[in-house]
């Protein structure tokens, strides 16, 4: 390459590359006045939207924990299909966290039919049911005993766009029915909860 045409080359790259990385400047002379520069600001946030049911309502991360809810007859068989809750319930008070920024949030729960003891045997989805903490606000929506359920609306939290909920869903299992003995949900035993937003 022309030692010349290389000189002139870096020179005007030398030249041009302050004038790209400095900002807004201004040289007063005179004997009053002020200088003045500005500088331009943005902030970029994309559409969010968040869902977190059990575990996975601790932290606004992905987390792949699910959680299980389980009512144990074991030591009250006598209430069996009497009504009466179970001896022994676990995880039945899950924590639910929803946020978006886009508009209204419709919550949805979805099965892939009766929950199964590992054979023909089954409990209908319908004997299981939530209450929310924050029914006006976070209702949880009514599980199907097959396919996608009706949705629910989760309520804006302040202007026309934004939400930030927070609730505990408490579940119960009815135990309307005598059931043959096994343990419920070893096949189908899984809601799945969906978050939509425009």
């Amino acid at each position: 390459m022309n030692k010349s045409l290389l000189l002139k080359t870096t020179l005007a790259v030398a030249m041009a590359t302050p004038l790209l990385a400095s900002a807004e400047s201004q040289l007063i002379t005179a004997p009053t006045g002020s200088a003045v520069a500005r500088l331009d600001f943005r902030v970029i946030v994309p559409r969010v939207l968040f869902l977190g049911v059990g575990t996975g309502a601790g932290g606004v991360v992905n987390n792949t924990t699910v959680d299980t809810v389980t009512f144990d007859y074991t030591t009250n068989a006598a209430a069996v299909g009497t009504g009466a809750a179970a001896a022994v319930i676990s995880g039945a008070v899950v924590p639910v966290r929803v946020i978006g920024n886009n508009g209204q949030i419709t919550l949805t729960a979805t099965t892939t039919g009766a929950l199964t003891n590992g054979t023909s045997d089954t409990i209908q989805w319908s004997e299981i049911s939530a209450v929310s903490s924050l029914p006006l606000t976070l209702p949880s929506p009514i599980i199907p005993n097959s396919g996608v359920g009706t949705s629910s609306n989760v309520t804006l939290s302040s202007g026309t766009k934004i939400t930030d909920r927070s609730a505990n869903w408490t579940f119960s299992y009815a135990n309307t029915a005598v059931v043959a003995p096994g343990t419920y949900g070893t096949t189908n035993g899984r809601v799945t909860y969906t978050a939509a937003m425009p």
